[in-house]
């Protein structure tokens, strides 16, 4: 079984980067020099927590895969590092994005938040953008598993985890696409290209389900190992 139980010399590497992209966020924050630049800059604790949120759930995602599959070779190493560097790249802009979406709604203070001035076809293009490179990353990186699990010896059980997760990110990357496709049709309508993100909470539920349901048939058919004998008369 060709896996890697301890963290790696890659992994140790991703970390790294993903803990110096939150770091960006952190030193991106200027030290307020009175009460009214510390109330304004608290304002931007939600597009903060929001974009740290994000980095964390792109970096727990590669945690799954690693950790499950401990792929080394050449194709995943290149995979890995065009990851990191669309996350490094991604830091400022989706920060931007979101602070110019947040006080959009009202939720920050007049002047401390970018304005796009109308122009929000840009806006979706940047994040659909940025979205679509992500998941497509990650779904190359579960078809290359998908292709090494006779390699790793990956049980009936491990495989449809795999199936399931990779349709994951199918998902995500495909609604990126139609937003992409949405504004290529009809610029003008920026809002709806943004509003299709709204299907990603029941589509991954729905694949979620799906996946769980398949899991446990798997199970319930596997050959249950009788008890062992205590030898005891």
């Amino acid at each position: 079984m060709i896996r890697y139980r301890e963290v790696s010399r890659l992994e140790g590497f991703s970390d790294a980067v993903f803990g110096f992209a939150l770091t960006l966020l952190v030193v991106s924050l200027e030290t307020p020099l009175n009460l009214k630049d510390l109330r304004d800059q608290m304002t931007g604790f939600v597009p903060f927590a929001l974009t740290f949120a994000m980095v964390c759930w792109i970096w727990y995602e590669h945690n799954i895969f690693f950790r499950r599959y401990g792929l080394q070779d050449a194709w995943t190493v290149f995979l890995n590092a065009v990851l990191l560097f669309v996350v490094l790249f991604y830091v400022y802009p989706l920060r931007f994005l979101t602070m110019a979406l947040v006080g959009a709604l009202g939720l920050m203070a007049e002047g401390t938040y970018p304005k796009f001035e109308g122009n929000s076809a840009l806006l979706m293009l940047l994040y659909s953008t940025g979205v679509l490179v992500i998941f497509t990353v990650f779904l190359l990186l579960y078809w290359h598993a998908w292709r090494q699990r006779k390699r790793m010896e990956l049980s009936a059980l491990e495989e449809v985890q795999l199936t399931y997760r990779a349709r994951s990110h199918g998902i995500s990357a495909g609604i990126a696409v139609v937003s992409l496709l949405m504004l290529a049709v009809a610029p003008n309508l920026a809002m709806f290209a943004g509003m299709i993100y709204a299907l990603m909470g029941p589509l991954h539920a729905w694949n979620g389900f799906r996946g769980g349901a398949a899991q446990a048939k798997l199970r319930s058919s596997m050959p249950v190992s009788p008890p062992i004998s205590s030898g005891t008369s």
